[in-house]
C-alpha cells in the first residue's frame, strides 16, 4: 500500500511515460528498427525528467509481437506491422509500466477482432476492482473474457504484479492469490493475446486502488490505434 508522496511519484512517472509514447508514435518510420525505437524511448526518458528506464524496454513489431517477452531486434519496421511497446521509467526512483500494441500504416481483420477481446478483458478487470475484491477474481474475470472468445490457451501469463521501487514488487493479480484488494495499492492490469509467428496483442495500465474503485494511471488511449 502506497504512502500520498510515493503515490504521486508513480504518478509522475506514468505521465513521463504517456508523453513519451506519444512522441514515439511520431518518431517511427518505415525501415526503423525495433533497436533504434528502444533507443530513442530511452534517450526521451532521460532528457525528460525521468531516472532511467524502469526495466529493459520491450519493442516487438510483425511476428516477433507474438512473444510476450521480445527483446528488441534489429528487424525493419514495414508497413502493416502491429507494433507492441512495454515500457516504462523512474522517477524519484519509482517505476512506471505501461504496455499498448499498436498498427503501422494497417490493420487486418482479425488483428482487430483479437484487440477488442483483449481491450475489453482489460476493461472489465479494471471495472470489478475496488477494496474487499479478491485478486485472484480480476484474474478470472479478465482471463473469463477471453476464454469466452476462444482464445484462452493464447493468454500465457498472470493479469498483473505489483509495482512501486521495484517494477516487480510482491504480489500479483493471478489465478492463485487471493488476498483482497486494499484502497492505495497500485499494480497493472496486463491481458494479453499471442498467436505464436504470427502476431500479439497487450494492453497494460497501472492501476490505484481507491476507496470505491480505481483510478487508472495512464492516460493514452486503449482505441486501435493506427500510426
Amino acid at each position: 500500500i502506497k504512502a500520498p508522496e510515493e503515490i504521486n511519484y508513480i504518478q509522475k512517472a506514468c505521465k513521463i511515460t504517456d508523453d513519451c509514447f506519444k512522441h514515439i508514435c511520431n518518431f517511427i518510420k518505415v525501415g526503423m528498427t525495433e533497436k533504434e525505437i528502444a533507443f530513442e524511448i530511452e534517450h526521451y526518458f532521460k532528457t525528460h525528467e525521468a531516472d532511467g528506464l524502469a526495466f529493459d524496454t520491450i519493442v516487438a513489431s510483425g511476428s516477433n509481437s507474438s512473444m510476450p517477452h521480445a527483446i528488441p531486434t534489429d528487424r525493419k519496421i514495414v508497413a502493416g506491422d502491429p507494433i507492441t511497446i512495454d515500457f516504462g521509467c523512474r522517477y524519484k526512483g519509482y517505476c512506471s509500466d505501461m504496455t499498448r500494441t499498436f498498427f503501422y500504416e494497417g490493420i487486418l481483420e482479425e488483428e482487430i477482432k483479437v484487440y477488442e477481446i483483449v481491450k475489453k478483458a482489460n476493461e472489465a478487470a479494471e471495472a470489478m476492482i475496488k477494496p474487499g475484491v479478491k485478486l485472484s477474481d480480476i484474474d478470472k474475470c479478465a482471463r473469463k473474457v477471453i476464454s469466452d472468445e476462444g482464445y484462452g490457451k493464447y493468454f500465457t501469463h498472470r493479469l498483473g504484479h505489483f509495482i512501486g521501487r521495484d517494477v516487480h514488487e510482491y504480489g500479483d493479480v493471478s489465478s492463485v492469490n487471493e488476498m483482497e484488494v486494499e484502497e492505495g495499492m497500485i499494480f497493472s492490469i496486463e491481458p494479453g493475446i499471442y498467436l505464436e509467428g504470427n502476431f500479439g496483442v497487450r494492453v497494460e495500465d497501472l492501476v490505484m486502488v481507491t476507496k470505491d474503485g480505481c483510478q487508472v494511471l495512464n492516460s493514452f488511449t486503449k482505441d486501435i490505434y493506427i500510426i
